[in-house]
């Protein structure tokens, strides 16, 4: 009888173990779907805030609360499109213009500097735009695979409309795949990922909006050549955390490192108070009511996504970490860690 026993658990052990690696293997072979429909479950998220919005002060049928926040969104782009777009393009020309001479002035740095001229000897192209242009070109020629991110930003976007139209049908699937004793359990955890990723994204748009605008007027201020390409590389890299600020700044102290050593001492002291008014204030502000990350626990996921799946890993790396981490507190620690003895 024992010996039966025994045998029954370790086919249910090896049944398990089985089931666990089928299921990795499946997600990490799907890995590219799953990322577009989390990608769409965010931007869902981010339309049904305004949604509820416009319910709660009109009473709005669902549709029409979503065809007036689509027709805003076009609407706020064209104007955008229209006043920004122009200048946009002509401050990224300019920057092309002025590439190799950075390339120049940063060669002319290193020879002058005696500790440096290892590192140009050890690689004598690499402040040289002959060497650079190869480079360039070879980049570019990813620039193949434009057709199929434009391609994965439709079918996000359309998955995301459709989310957004009738997430109520969604929910209801989830909630009905989940055994009976644990769907109050869902429902509270669901309420919860979407109160957070909410809160979230409304969070990182109004401080990505208000680094934009700070760093506009202040790179303004100083006469600084490209501040509005400068303030717009800064204000979008707001949304990666930790990484994107640090990257952003490298533009506007280059295009300042042509101009004038104190200009560019200027900008650099401009962009850490913007940093650290950002990190340590706006930020904290607007997320205290929702979700706190860790800068460790934002670093190592975006490290970590972004080694596993690029780009869109590094974007998506930390909505996803805040829905993590509400499935982590309200499972693995109220479920499961809380109730041992």
């Amino acid at each position: 009888m024992e010996e039966k026993a025994s045998s029954l658990m370790n086919a249910r052990t090896l049944l398990i173990a089985t089931t666990l690696v089928v299921i990795t293997l499946l997600t990490w072979q799907l890995r590219w779907v799953l990322l577009i429909i989390f990608g769409a479950i965010v931007l869902a998220v981010a339309l049904d805030v305004p949604i509820k919005k416009l319910n709660n002060l009109f009473h709005w049928p669902r549709a029409i609360s979503l065809l007036i926040v689509l027709l805003f969104i076009t609407l706020g782009g064209s104007i955008v499109f229209i006043l920004l777009v122009p200048e946009l393009l002509a401050q990224v020309n300019a920057f092309s213009d002025l590439f190799p001479t950075l390339l120049s002035k940063l060669s002319s740095i290193v020879s002058d500097n005696p500790r440096l001229v290892i590192l140009k000897d050890s690689a004598p192209q690499l402040f040289e735009w002959q060497g650079i242009q190869p480079v360039g070109f070879k980049i570019l020629g990813f620039a193949g695979g434009a057709a199929n991110s434009l391609l994965q930003f439709f079918l996000i976007s359309l998955l995301a409309i459709l989310l957004a139209l009738d997430p109520n049908s969604h929910r209801k699937i989830l909630i009905a795949a989940t055994p009976r004793p644990a769907r109050i359990e869902m429902i509270e955890l669901l309420n919860s990922c979407r109160e957070n990723l909410g809160g979230w994204l409304a969070g990182m748009t109004i401080s990505a909006c208000s680094i934009f605008f700070l760093t506009w007027a202040a790179l303004a201020l100083l006469n600084m050549p490209l501040a509005l390409l400068c303030a717009l590389v800064c204000g979008l890299l707001t949304f990666i955390p930790t990484i994107g600020p640090t990257t952003a700044t490298l533009l506007p102290l280059g295009i300042a490192l042509l101009i004038s050593p104190s200009l560019m001492l200027k900008v650099l002291i401009t962009r850490l108070i913007l940093q650290n008014l950002e990190a340590f204030i706006i930020t904290p502000i607007l997320l205290r009511r929702t979700v706190s990350l860790l800068p460790t626990v934002a670093l190592t996921a975006q490290l970590s996504l972004g080694v596993l799946l690029g780009l869109p890993g590094v974007i998506l790396a930390l909505p996803l970490t805040v829905v993590l981490q509400v499935i982590f507190q309200r499972v693995l620690v109220k479920q499961i860690t809380d109730r041992w003895n």
